[in-house]
């Protein structure tokens, strides 16, 4: 393996780990491994530090990659909650608001989620790192600031209801990059004239990367230790 010259790694991000923290890990046993200071690492897609799975993590060269990788389709698996809301959309906040789910079916949900195949739009979280004047809307947010962000369009692809438990439903999407599987919670509440949010979120895929294809963070150590590297010459 040649880091510098470029490798593309496939990992499973662990529950309450943010993007960032996960690039720090591996860039570290990389470069502990090749006794380097610096080797350039990044990741191809943000997930939520309440979201877990697929995550392409790219070294060297093959950083130019991670614009390819980004546009790839994503698939998601969703547990919401319906009847209460949270000001991030998921359970990083409190619960600010409840509203009544006796209405819904199983046949309306069914019917709600076809509504949301194919091209629509889409208002991001404020609670996102969507930039508003120059500054990270999840900054403006934590401070209590209010914070406007324009829709934007993207494509959902599929969506299929996996479980129907009211008022909790677990669904399975597939969509195009820049879509918030949070504002998608939201958004799925309103149009069942209630309430929700985001209990669990696992990516399952990334263009051809699946979920089986990943490694655990926390076994990247030993798995390096048994790699044959080329050394790096500066």
């Amino acid at each position: 393996m040649n880091f510098k010259e470029g490798e593309v790694l496939y990992f499973d991000k662990p529950l309450r780990w943010t993007s960032f923290a996960v690039v720090n890990k591996i860039r570290y046993h990389i470069s502990r491994k090749l006794g380097v200071k610096k080797i350039k690492v990044g990741h191809a897609g943000t997930l939520d530090p309440l979201a877990t799975g697929v995550m392409i993590i790219c070294t060297g060269k093959a950083t130019k990659r991670i614009e390819e990788f980004q546009y790839h389709t994503k698939e998601y698996i969703a547990t919401l909650q319906l009847g209460a809301t949270t000001p991030s959309f998921d359970l990083e906040k409190e619960i600010d608001a409840t509203y009544p789910t006796d209405h819904i079916t199983k046949e309306m949900v069914e019917e709600t989620l076809k509504k949301f195949v194919g091209t629509i739009e889409q208002v991001p979280p404020a609670f996102s790192a969507c930039k508003v004047d120059g500054k990270r809307a999840y900054d403006l947010a934590r401070k209590g600031d209010e914070v406007e962000l324009k829709p934007k369009v993207l494509v959902i692809d599929e969506i299929e209801l996996l479980e129907c438990n009211l008022p909790e439903i677990k669904i399975r999407v597939v969509c195009s990059k820049g879509t918030y599987i949070r504002a998608l919670a939201r958004d799925i509440g309103q149009a069942l004239q209630s309430g929700a949010h985001l209990t669990g979120l696992i990516r399952t895929r990334v263009g051809e990367v699946k979920l089986e294809d990943c490694m655990k963070v926390e076994d990247f150590e030993a798995w390096l230790d048994q790699q044959e590297i080329e050394v790096i010459n500066d």
